[in-house]
């Protein structure tokens, strides 16, 4: 009987077909032909996943230069909007007269 993972298809014990197992190629002496077809796997899969993954890149990327054009709007928004300073300034006026007043007064 062949070694576990030689090759068989199907386990002659469960009729099942056996699992992938992770393989660290940096611990494990591996032939160059079995490098080689790790980095066809590789590839494979990663052509397999690239279009899945550049949508969502580019649907991430809108999302956030949408949330800081509206986040730049809406200060640009609300400085315009601010009347906090004119009030200050308008007490300020009203302050000086009073005190102006009070010295001319005397």
């Amino acid at each position: 009987m062949a070694a576990p993972g030689a090759g068989d298809p199907v386990d002659a014990e469960s009729g099942k077909a056996p699992l992938a197992q992770r393989i660290d190629p940096t611990r494990e002496k591996l032939t160059p032909a079995q490098l080689q077809f790790m980095r066809q796997a590789q590839l494979a899969q990663w052509q397999k996943t690239l279009p899945q993954r550049r949508t969502r890149n580019i649907v991430t990327g809108l999302g956030i230069g949408a949330l800081v054009l509206a986040i730049y709007g809406y200060t640009f928004y609300s400085v315009s909007q601010e009347r906090f300073l004119d009030e200050l300034e308008d007490e300020a006026k009203a302050a000086r007269a009073r005190a102006l007043e009070r010295a001319s007064g005397h």
